[in-house]
């Protein structure tokens, strides 16, 4: 039995005895001077550096572990201020964070700050500061976070850069950008790094744990308050990548890089550091200037990105040459948002490419106006049809040797509520482009032709008046136009004959297929076919004789050309007068436009010219304006 501890037998004849008590009740037994000298014999010996420190912020002790992270004796660090030790009072909202803990009115406090080892290297340490239970001093824990920061550092490379040219990457440039915002637009605002939150929120720890290591301490100091963009892609970098292979297109990208690398470093306007060079994504990529000085800077910096790029690429053998178009943005900071900078720097480079690539673009605010008035127009337009905001004004057609008014040309206004009243080169180039063209000028068509019958009816004269109308060539392509021409006479009950549809000489000329069987079956139906704008376009004579086309209207740049007798210009008079005659030879007449002085009236008859509208004889009127002019004759001498 000896050697072998056995539990306690409890005799009948022994006296009853109490249990023994638990462990932890025999440690409360322990008296308080031993279990003191546990606890501080444990504070020594603790790994993690800690200090005791007073409610004045002095060091009361610290342990052998802080000592040794500053390079002394523990006992050296008395009455030492702890905040010096940790650099806690360069921080406006530590330091205040930190009395909070040592007056008790907050109950911890934990911080994140870059301290100077004894050797020489720098180290991150976590700084936590609690109260010690039942005591008015607080416990001032240090503890080594630098490999881990260098941790957190390395995925954060990895995660903010482009794997294929090392460049910073869209959310890296993201951030940069907004912050650079932020602190350029507010540079007396008492900020760390990133504008960090207050230490008391509960942010704060996370947010400190999780920024970039990149130096952003420029920022702020003696700025501009400007901020520059170069918004650059590559021209036909997708055939590269086509024909030669995508590790040939890595390649280019990686060269590409290294040079704007070059000509951001090289900037020779550059207040401090470089700008940010980054890869926003396929052969995008972006020059953030910060502290900009100004457009000259920004100018400077693109021309000579696309002077670098304009350089031939030798990649393992093979020899490239690439452009690049750049949309180049300069603002002040204030009031102006990532988002905001970098839809001008988008529509700036496609201006570039717009206006002929290979080439920079400066942001053009008043260019910018008419893009966004054009684009509201054209999201407003199809709907403004429905809504009853167009309107038709007409300008009379007068006889040259009469004058008489024969016809009148219908004319649309929008009535727009933002934009007040629009003339059709405003909006209808827009409604060719998205195809609204063809909802509006069936409404165009049916309202002029009511419009006729309704004079016909409220003014019988032995000559009706006809009406004539703009088409678009899209309406012919993207509509059954003879079905609804044919469809409109017959509701309104307009006759065909005083119905004339003008195109434009280039729609005309070009015309083959669907819009050439179109206006000959027009044609043959009775209603007349006038080539607008004569003289400007092809003007191949030889498709006279084979279109369906009933009237010339010539050009008002020929009838400018002859105001008077005094400045009268032989050669456009002998033009005028040789496409009158061959027009008449061919059994067409002839309209001329922008007739505005009695002097070129007078001489366009004398040509032999049938028609003439212009403002000599009225304006683009309203409908009741016409009726008044129907029976007044001659309108002009």
């Amino acid at each position: 039995m000896s050697g072998t501890p056995e539990e306690p037998v409890h005799s009948q004849l022994s006296p009853a005895r109490e249990p023994a008590p638990p462990i932890t009740e025999r440690h409360h037994e322990l008296p308080v001077d031993a279990e003191i000298r546990d606890y501080r014999a444990a504070f020594r010996a603790a790994q993690l550096a800690m200090a005791v420190v007073d409610q004045d912020g002095l060091v009361v002790s610290a342990n052998d572990a802080l000592g040794s992270l500053f390079g002394t004796e523990a006992g050296a660090l008395r009455e030492q201020a702890a905040a010096d030790l940790v650099d806690l009072a360069s921080d406006g909202r530590t330091w205040h964070a930190y009395r909070e803990v040592l007056g008790g009115r907050r109950s911890r406090f934990r911080c994140t700050r870059r301290l100077k080892h004894p050797d020489g290297r720098s180290l991150w340490a976590e700084v936590t500061v609690s109260p010690v239970p039942d005591s008015p001093r607080v416990l001032l824990s240090v503890a080594d976070i630098s490999d881990r920061r260098e941790l957190q550092a390395r995925l954060r490379h990895l995660q903010m850069h482009d794997p294929v040219t090392r460049l910073p990457n869209r959310t890296l440039f993201f951030e940069r950008l907004s912050a650079a915002l932020e602190a350029a637009a507010s540079q007396d605002e008492e900020t760390s790094e990133f504008g960090s939150p207050h230490p008391t929120h509960p942010s704060y720890e996370s947010h400190r744990t999780h920024q970039s290591y990149e130096s952003y301490e420029s920022y702020g100091d003696g700025g501009t308050g400007r901020i520059g963009l170069c918004y650059l892609d590559l021209d036909g970098f997708k055939a590269v990548n086509d024909t030669l292979g995508h590790r040939v297109g890595d390649r280019l990208l990686a060269a590409v890089a290294a040079r704007l690398t070059e000509c951001a470093d090289n900037d020779g306007y550059t207040r401090s550091g470089g700008h940010l060079v980054a890869r926003l994504g396929g052969d995008e990529f972006a020059i953030l200037v910060e502290d900009s000085t100004g457009t000259e800077q920004l100018a400077d910096l693109a021309q000579s990105v696309l002077c670098a790029l304009q350089r031939p690429f030798d990649l393992a053998g093979q020899r490239l040459s690439v452009s690049a178009s750049i949309g180049v943005v300069e603002r002040g900071a204030r009031g102006t948002t990532a988002t905001g900078l970098m839809q001008a720097a988008d529509t700036t480079l496609y201006w570039a490419k717009a206006d002929g690539k290979a080439r920079w673009t400066l942001f053009d605010p008043e260019r910018n106006a008419h893009r966004m008035t054009r684009q509201a127009l054209s999201s407003t337009l199809r709907p403004a049809v429905e809504r009853g905001e167009f309107a038709l004004e007409y300008q009379p057609l007068v006889g040259l040797a009469d004058g008489a008014v024969h016809g009148v040309e219908a004319l649309v206004r929008w009535n727009h509520p933002q934009f007040g009243t629009l003339a059709p080169n405003r909006f209808v180039g827009i409604a060719e482009e998205d195809g609204s063209i063809v909802e509006l000028g069936r409404w165009v068509l049916r309202t002029a032709c009511t419009q006729a019958r309704q004079w016909q009816k409220d003014h019988p004269r032995e000559r009706p008046l006809f009406v004539s109308v703009n088409v678009a060539v899209r309406q012919v392509w993207d509509s059954d136009l003879v079905a609804d021409v044919a469809g409109i006479l017959t509701d309104t009950g307009l006759a065909p004959h005083l119905l004339q549809l003008e195109l434009t000489e280039s729609a005309v000329m070009g015309s083959a297929g669907r819009p050439l069987q179109a206006l000959q079956a027009l044609s043959d139906m009775g209603v007349r076919i006038a080539i607008d704008d004569f003289g400007t376009g092809y003007s191949n004579l030889a498709y006279l004789s084979r279109l369906p086309v009933s009237v010339l209207k010539l050009d008002g740049s020929f009838v400018r050309g002859f105001q008077d007798e005094a400045h009268a210009n032989p050669a456009d008079e002998l033009i005028v007068e040789a496409l009158v005659q061959l027009a008449h030879r061919l059994g067409l007449t002839v309209t001329a436009e922008c007739v505005e002085t009695s002097g070129q009236a007078t001489r366009l008859r004398r040509i032999g010219c049938d028609t003439g509208q212009g403002w000599l004889y009225s304006r683009a009127v309203a409908p009741d304006r016409i009726a008044e002019l129907i029976g007044t004759s001659p309108l002009a001498v």
